[in-house]
């Protein structure tokens, strides 16, 4: 029996989960605190960085974040208590589709539209869009991020990415956008992830077991582990790189 502590870690050298810089998420924060919001639900929350930088530049505000992924959950809980928060903020492993979620003042859904929707991609999308309209007050924000395609890809960049890639799978950045106009949106912001953003996500994501796979060859789950690591490289620096984006909209509601 495989020891749990011989076990690879998980995503410790990842601060977001997605390329988003200490920067751009200070920016972030920033402007969605502006619009003072006393509510707060993050869906497809995972640890919940975003969320509690939110609440503590917003004086009041309650959270809830909401995965289905329990050991996530649990990160977020103890960064919570270590700042204080403990008492503002809940983290609830359930789903987003299954459960009535009442409305909030600010709705982060950052690479979770698959929490919102069962459909295939692009619908997925725009049914995500739609539901995030339902979910956020009168004067609230939605701060939605989603991927799009940066330029056309190939059909030798689609075999080296995922299975069943598809060039229809994403809009383009303008796409998108008219995607949450036509839901019933405002683009109050718009911007995207720039390279050195998505390098410094797409090595934290891999790092931990790297390190941890160079110190452990011989070990029961090497093997599993090196084929996961690789598939996924190759996904990336052979398929998406320079070709998927990801963009940031901070969405108003429109009436």
């Amino acid at each position: 029996m495989t020891e749990t502590k011989d076990l690879p870690p998980r995503l410790t050298r990842l601060t977001f989960h997605g390329p988003l810089s200490e920067s751009r998420a200070t920016g972030l924060v920033d402007r969605l605190a502006l619009a003072k919001p006393s509510t707060v639900l993050d869906i497809g929350c995972g640890w919940g960085e975003l969320m509690l930088r939110v609440l503590e530049a917003a004086s009041g505000a309650t959270g809830r974040g909401i995965d289905l992924n329990g050991e996530d959950l649990a990160r977020g809980r103890a960064n919570a208590a270590a700042r204080g928060l403990a008492d503002r903020v809940e983290f609830v492993e359930q789903s987003a589709t299954d459960t009535a979620l009442a409305p909030a003042d600010l709705v982060l859904c950052l690479s979770a539209s698959h929490a919102l929707s069962g459909a295939e991609p692009p619908q997925l999308t725009t049914e995500a869009l739609h539901a995030l309209r339902r979910l956020v007050t009168p004067g609230g924000r939605v701060l939605f991020a989603d991927g799009y395609w940066q330029r056309p890809p190939t059909q030798t960049e689609l075999s080296a990415m995922w299975p069943d890639a598809r060039a229809d799978e994403y809009h383009d950045l303008a796409g998108l956008v008219d995607r949450a106009v036509e839901a019933g949106f405002r683009p109050a912001w718009t911007e995207t992830a720039n390279r050195d953003e998505w390098e410094a996500f797409e090595s934290g994501y891999q790092s931990d077991k790297e390190v941890w796979l160079a110190a452990h060859p011989d070990h029961p789950l090497a093997e599993e582990t090196r084929a996961k690591l690789d598939g996924h490289r190759a996904n990336w620096l052979r398929g998406y790189r320079d070709v998927l984006g990801i963009a940031y909209l901070t969405l108003v509601p429109v009436g």
